[in-house]
């Protein structure tokens, strides 16, 4: 896990800087600067109406007695896809369109949901709850 860790923290780096100097050779490079700071702008919408939603839909579980489980998967996902598109970028700020928009969320949620089941059932994922 460590090496895919340093391989994607030295790859998606790269990979920005390259397609940000492409968008600029073939944009312009104030209008790509523009462009980075209007995803960020927008990310930074989306993720906040977006996280708004998921909490107040968290809250109405919670005061019916339900757990809100799947809320809280939708808050780690808003909260990932936020970051990515915050991050300087057009690789991040795609996946971080992908996590954010309501349509293709529940799609990685899905996913996500599977990974950790397996990883709990094969014993590579455990939950400490303290009293």
């Amino acid at each position: 896990m460590l090496r895919w860790i340093i391989v994607l923290l030295i790859v998606v780096p790269a990979l920005e800087i390259w397609g940000i100097l492409s968008v600029g050779r073939w944009i312009g490079g104030w209008q790509t600067f523009l462009l980075i700071v209007l995803t960020g702008l927008i990310g930074a919408y989306l993720a906040k109406r977006e996280g708004r939603k998921v909490w107040e839909y968290a809250q109405h579980q919670m005061s019916l007695g339900y757990s809100p489980t799947a809320s809280i998967l939708d808050g780690i996902i808003i909260f990932v896809g936020g970051v990515f598109l915050l991050a300087p970028g057009f690789i991040t700020d795609i996946i971080g369109l992908i996590l954010l928009l309501p349509f293709t969320r529940p799609v990685v949620k899905r996913w996500l949901y599977y990974w950790l089941e397996k990883q709990i059932r094969n014993g590579k994922f455990t939950f400490i709850i303290r009293r």
